[in-house]
């Protein structure tokens, strides 16, 4: 599915959500796991309480509880993949109520700075992430941002949670707000993650899940997390006895979208994201929210030829109970590009639904996708930057730390082939360093091997250079790892910045 970034409970965590017996999910056991899918984690520190509200007993039994979990995160020195600690989970809503027994536990402000500190006391590298807001408001995150800037303790990535109905509607006007309020307090822009997302009545409708993909999309959200509303271990509804949902369609088609994200203009209550490949010639659209007979135009079909094939494609309206083993493939149809573009109807629409429209050549795409952008990729203690040079118009750079792997920065790419074999993998790259440098090279978990770097001569940001190497693949879903630092790898040389890499 091309997952990005999960909130998981932390080290040690006792806590009972939604029913359940037994603790679960602690983010350093299922590191490997989250690792192998190509995810990034936050670790929710107040998770260490069984209950929701949290059962807040003192200073001292928080500040025990944050040096455990922060020194056994420090510990994990084969854990590439914790991107944050989340200090509490809706302070707003619940602080108040989970302190209600501690005359001393003082304001939310005052535990986020003191948290803050204690944390980097310990850990001086993890990202610390906040304030995990119930819901986004004006008042509540300009005094949290003021705080954090008087106090020296701001977050390296912004939270709060989306829960309403229709709160995806909202989205693009609260990360405009948030942004004037950094711009208020000079401040620099950071990521913004929405950690949960969609309420308990809404959030297994697939054509639901499409509408916020489009408004995060829209807004350059970071990450963003389906709320964890029912039972443990099915990806919030995404699965069910470990099999897909009709949820998780709309969910793989999003994850499958390569190349650049593309402009969509939302018709009424219709909406949708899509990708336009080029390497593939390839366009993804998903869609949905409207009923009954509609049309969607695509534009700027030209490079695909004077026909292009359609396929449509559906999910079924149930909800996270209720299993669906594939898409319903509703029509494949042969249109003629008219000015670069097609009209296409769908008629007898759900609005509960989600639906795909896979647009190739009529002459066929290629079978498999073999060329894999960095930037797209899963990009870990290194910088997505934009060069008119790069394919695809972006590339990876400031891959310079090694030793920790708090630290240790890499490229994962998590790639897809259709038969077990040996690939012969060409990486395109920058070096400008005058000299050779050196990347670990590792797939699917295993032992390292060094990739070589000659210098190119066209200068930082601009990647001319290509090695081929090889690469022993399984069919289906592998995840390559470019490593300047990595946990069983002594460390690359030099400098290189990545900008793709393609199998064949």
């Amino acid at each position: 599915m091309h997952v990005n970034t999960f909130t998981q409970p932390p080290p040690g965590t006792q806590q009972l959500g939604n029913g359940a017996t037994h603790p679960c999910c602690d983010g350093l056991q299922v590191a490997g796991k989250v690792t192998d899918a190509g995810g990034q984690q936050y670790l929710r520190l107040p998770d260490i309480f069984s209950t929701f509200p949290y059962d807040w007993v003192s200073w001292a039994d928080w500040e025990s509880k944050i040096k455990t979990m922060i020194t056994a995160r420090v510990n994990a020195t084969s854990t590439t993949n914790i991107a944050g600690y989340e200090i509490w989970n809706e302070p707003d809503a619940n602080w108040t109520t989970s302190t209600k027994n501690d005359p001393n536990a003082g304001s939310y402000l005052d535990m986020w700075t003191r948290t803050y500190r204690d944390i980097r006391a310990i850990d001086t590298l993890t990202p610390i992430i906040g304030p995990g807001a119930s819901s986004y408001s004006h008042d509540f995150m300009l005094s949290f941002m003021t705080n954090a800037k008087n106090t020296n303790t701001l977050p390296s990535v912004a939270v709060w949670h989306e829960l309403g109905d229709f709160s995806y509607q909202d989205v693009q006007a609260h990360v405009a707000d948030f942004r004037s309020i950094e711009d208020s307090l000079g401040l620099p822009h950071i990521p913004i993650s929405i950690n949960e997302y969609a309420s308990p009545g809404q959030v297994d409708q697939p054509s639901i899940g499409v509408h916020y993909m489009a408004a995060f999309e829209r807004a350059g959200i970071h990450d963003a997390e389906r709320a964890y509303w029912y039972e443990a271990g099915t990806m919030d509804g995404l699965l069910y006895n470990d099999l897909p949902t009709a949820s998780y369609w709309a969910y793989k088609w999003y994850g499958d979208q390569s190349g650049n994200v593309v402009q969509t203009v939302p018709q009424s209550y219709l909406d949708g994201v899509a990708s336009y490949d080029a390497s593939r010639k390839q366009v993804n659209v998903v869609f949905g929210g409207d009923s009954g007979s509609n049309t969607v135009k695509v534009n700027g079909l030209s490079g695909l030829g004077s026909q292009v094939s359609v396929q449509l494609s559906s999910t079924n309206t149930t909800g996270r109970t209720t299993n669906q083993t594939a898409p319903n493939l509703l029509s494949t149809t042969t249109y003629s590009v008219v000015d670069g573009s097609i009209t296409v109807p769908v008629s007898n629409m759900d609005a509960v639904a989600a639906y795909q429209l896979l647009i190739t050549p009529t002459t066929g795409a290629t079978t498999y996708q073999q060329t894999y952008e960095a930037e797209n990729a899963t990009v870990v203690n290194a910088s997505r930057l934009s060069s008119s040079t790069a394919s695809n118009g972006g590339y990876v750079g400031r891959i310079d730390g090694s030793g920790d792997a708090r630290t240790d920065s890499f490229v994962d790419f998590l790639v897809d082939v259709p038969t077990a074999r040996s690939y012969t993998m060409t990486v395109k790259y920058a070096n400008a360093t005058g000299a050779n440098a050196t990347q670990g090279l590792a797939y699917n978990g295993g032992g390292f091997s060094t990739v070589t770097y000659p210098p190119t001569t066209a200068g930082w940001g601009n990647p001319t250079g290509s090695v081929d190497v090889t690469v022993q693949l399984r069919a289906g879903y592998n995840v390559i790892r470019l490593a300047k630092g990595s946990p069983n790898f002594a460390g690359g040389t030099g400098y290189a910045e990545l900008d793709s890499i393609h199998l064949q």
